[in-house]
């Protein structure tokens, strides 16, 4: 039970922080539009790649040569695009909550969650690297595992549908410009950040 009491707080600590993935879940949770498949999507990810980490996926991963670096430049890139498309959304502005109005598809909202999760390189730092490493030091690394998926998914439900909280907020269109230079600024900072780290 330690175990999967540690495993949910470390991993618990590591989604809290604001990142790309974070960023579009709230957008959808405000725009109440495809949630639970987003939440459901962005959870099952980190369980396949919590899973890989606590069977020893991460150390395969650092023996490849190369795949640390591909895994980077590729994040970096799909961070300053999706950045770009933030701060481009803020500088054209006129966005507004409405309720019943879709701005997106199912396929489209998927698809973006998926590019945001499995071309993070700190999703794979976070969940195979670090937790992968973590569990190694309990003798039930199964019950790791099992508490740090179960984060995941109680972050993302509770984020997802916590975000309708602040939709009086986001009835104004002010409020999105600001949020999309937040998302944007934040994008750009996490680029910079695994380029110069």
């Amino acid at each position: 039970m330690q175990a999967a009491v540690d495993g949910y707080l470390l991993g618990f600590s590591l989604i809290l922080a604001i990142g790309a993935q974070n960023a579009f879940v709230l957008r959808q949770g405000l725009r109440r539009e495809h949630v639970l498949p987003v939440v459901l999507l962005c959870g099952a990810s980190d369980a396949v790649l919590v899973t890989a980490g606590v069977l020893g996926f991460g150390a395969l991963a650092r023996a490849i040569p190369g795949v640390e670096q591909v895994m980077l430049f590729g994040g970096v890139a799909f961070l300053l695009w999706y950045g770009a498309q933030n701060l481009i959304a803020a500088w054209r502005g006129g966005e507004v909550l409405e309720a019943g109005v879709a701005a997106g598809g199912l396929r489209r909202a998927l698809l973006t969650c998926l590019a945001l999760t499995w071309l993070n390189p700190h999703v794979y730092l976070d969940t195979v690297v670090l937790l992968g490493s973590v569990s190694a030091q309990y003798d039930d690394t199964l019950g790791f595992g099992v508490g740090a998926v179960t984060a995941s998914f109680s972050f993302f439900f509770a984020l997802g549908y916590g975000a309708r909280l602040l939709a009086p907020v986001f009835r104004r269109p002010a409020s999105w410009r600001v949020l999309d230079v937040i998302v944007g600024l934040t994008m750009w900072g996490i680029a910079a950040k695994l380029l110069l780290g």
